[in-house]
């Protein structure tokens, strides 16, 4: 049984289609064991609460600095003892010590196709909006292992999605996670679990 703990920053759509996918058996062998947030207001500890999943809030402003801060996280994370750690909206840069000590169990969901709109300040609705100046008429999302740097690590799975006449970056957000994000962060772990890749 894969062990996931998932980190969130915000409402959890990705963490619901995670809980989702384990509930509905097309996500095997996993358990998600629990959910942290930097955030204490994220609807995703809700979510994770409504579903019976402990979660926990780690937020860097309730510590004196970030040294402290990631101390904290590293013995949450090690008390937890996951095989997989997941992000799915995580706006914390994660500290080269877990990166490191989580080498090849940290995967990311990202919402464009890599490489193309990511990387520093490339996050949320800010990769929509730079899609649509650029004028692409492609966008999607990328699950990739996490490295030391950011949306720099190996490839697991991207899906495309078609940019339509008169989206608004709101609106190309969520069709990217409903068509991609909701499609592929699940079969990734599913994979993972059950040693397909």
């Amino acid at each position: 049984m894969l062990r996931v703990v998932v980190l969130v920053s915000g409402g959890g759509t990705n963490l619901q289609a995670i809980i989702d996918g384990v509930q509905a058996g097309t996500i095997r062998n996993t358990q998600i064991v629990s959910v942290i947030s930097n955030n204490p207001g994220a609807y995703a500890l809700e979510r994770a609460q409504k579903a019976g999943i402990p979660g926990f809030c780690i937020s860097p402003k309730t510590f004196e600095n970030r040294e402290a801060f990631n101390k904290a996280f590293l013995a949450k994370l090690d008390e937890l003892q996951p095989d997989l750690i997941v992000l799915a909206g995580f706006l914390v840069v994660l500290p080269r010590e877990m990166t490191e000590a989580y080498s090849g169990r940290i995967i990311n969901i990202h919402p464009s196709l890599i490489p193309s709109f990511c990387g520093k300040g490339f996050y949320g609705l800010k990769v929509h909006e730079a899609a649509l100046a650029r004028g692409v008429k492609v966008t999607g999302a990328t699950v990739h292992f996490v490295d030391e740097g950011t949306d720099t690590g190996p490839i697991i799975l991207q899906k495309a999605v078609y940019v339509e006449p008169g989206d608004t970056p709101e609106v190309l957000q969520r069709r990217v996670m409903e068509q991609a994000e909701w499609v592929i962060l699940p079969k990734a772990i599913d994979m993972i679990a059950n040693h397909e890749l």
